[in-house]
């Protein structure tokens, strides 16, 4: 492949709902527009970790314009959920309304339904709640030591336990410490990442409207409409076919609106009053209860030869998932394959550990999983060009893919384009290789 062959890299390239985005022909949930519209708010945990003792709804139930109070008592099916149960990767750890412990700054802990917006959020500060507060930790590292505040009942020493009872996801390939007995280089160094916000501008929500007989049509704007579905029939204990999710349309996602909160809660709210209700996250609640991007810590040793190839890499890394397990080991196992980077290393050696904290859970976020060790590579790569005096681009060069190389996980690369995705980019970036770089080539590691 030439980089003239090149369709995408270094090309504009216009979004397929662009036109109607901008004309207002997009119609968003919030578009929707039913009679005797009830508004939902949330009563949320002021500890991040705390024993709950009581709830009393009394005076919010008092309220003005106050229609229904919700807390855990109220749930008719599960109280506990996970997304991707259904897809076999559990357990269901996190409540929908929290009932023996709040384990994050923000839990959800009643739910308020009222005339107007303002009445609901009034009467929702009016709930009183009973904490006994707790211990909390918030570093990953510090959460896996001997005599740390538990955060959850599921996983005692506040990290998941994969199936195949691996404390961590995990890659083996070759012998790293062999290799790395025979480099002539150790580059080594810890990176972090903080959690991130994903801010769309459409915050997340939903209307849930009864239809009669039993029937409940819900217009969101989650990312995930069947697990959400799926979710809401098991919360309510009533058939699925009783459920009809409207959505698709997504005012910026990201990875955020895969949360699926907003929808069980909803339209538990509708079946009990008979009348639509709405609930919408402020950007307040937004940025702070909403998932984000898990924050990461990673640890790379790196064993590298005179000539620039890099022969082992062994990486440690700790996820933060927070006070739920959401979709943080899907997250970790698209992490741990994705370590060794774009580069046909021999020997590679990986542990992505997911850790509970008392933050908030994190979710998806554009690449989950992936982004945090692009970053660390990146960064790595540049230490070892400085390190053994080795120009970056051309470092990276001699060590990307090469259609056919295997990779660390047991996958054979095919239609590979590194090679020519680097030298696309030095060529746009005015950077001059010598001759032997600018004709290697991803097809043949000869070339060059």
């Amino acid at each position: 492949m030439a980089v003239k062959d090149l369709k995408i890299v270094g090309q504009p390239v216009k979004l397929r709902d662009l036109d109607t985005h901008v004309t207002g022909e997009t119609v968003f949930y919030e578009d929707v527009r039913v009679p005797r519209l009830l508004h939902l708010k949330m009563h949320r945990s002021s500890y991040s970790h705390a024993k709950l003792l009581s709830i009393d709804t009394s005076a919010a139930q008092a309220s003005p314009g106050v229609v229904l109070v919700l807390t855990h008592e109220d749930l008719p099916g599960k109280k506990v959920y996970n997304a991707l149960v259904g897809a076999g990767v559990g357990p269901e750890d996190e409540p929908i309304l929290a009932f023996d412990k709040v384990r994050w700054k923000g839990e959800s802990v009643a739910a308020v339904i009222a005339e107007t917006p303002e009445q609901a959020d009034a009467a929702a500060a009016k709930v009183k709640v009973e904490y006994e507060e707790l211990p909390a930790v918030f570093d990953v590292e510090e959460a896996l030591k001997d005599g740390a505040p538990n955060v959850t009942a599921h996983w005692p020493n506040n990290h998941y336990i994969y199936p195949d009872d691996h404390k961590g996801a995990q890659v083996r390939f070759g012998d790293v410490e062999k290799a790395f007995a025979e480099a002539d280089y150790i580059v080594e160094d810890s990176y972090q990442t903080q959690p991130i916000e994903q801010a769309p501008m459409e915050t997340n929500g939903c209307i849930a409207v009864p239809e009669g007989d039993g029937r409940i049509t819900v217009y969101s704007n989650t990312q995930a409409l069947q697990f959400s579905l799926d979710t809401a029939a098991g919360i309510l204990d009533m058939p699925a076919n009783k459920l009809r999710f409207v959505g698709g349309t997504v005012g910026g996602g990201f990875g955020g609106k895969v949360d699926i909160m907003p929808e069980p809660i909803t339209t538990l709210a509708a079946l009990r009053t008979g009348r639509p209700v709405k609930f919408k996250y402020t950007r307040d609640e937004e940025m702070r209860v909403s998932s984000s991007r898990s924050a990461w810590r990673v640890y790379i040793k790196d064993g590298i030869m005179n000539d620039g190839r890099i022969i082992a890499r062994k990486v440690t890394t700790y996820q933060d998932s927070g006070a739920y397990l959401r979709f943080s080991s899907y997250a970790s196992m698209k992490h741990c394959g994705h370590m060794p980077g774009p580069y046909s290393i021999p020997n590679v050696w990986v542990d992505s550990v997911v850790v509970f904290t008392n933050r908030t859970p994190s979710n998806a976020m554009r690449g989950f999983g992936v982004m945090a060790g692009s970053f660390a590579l990146e960064v790595q790569m540049d230490k070892i060009a400085e390190t053994i005096g080795m120009d970056p681009w051309e470092l990276r060069l001699i060590n990307a893919y090469r259609e056919g190389d295997m990779k660390s996980h047991l996958k054979p690369v095919e239609d590979a384009g590194m090679g020519e995705t680097i030298l696309s980019a030095a060529k746009l970036a005015g950077k001059e290789l010598p001759a032997n770089f600018q004709n290697m080539s991803s097809l043949d590691r000869k070339a060059g």
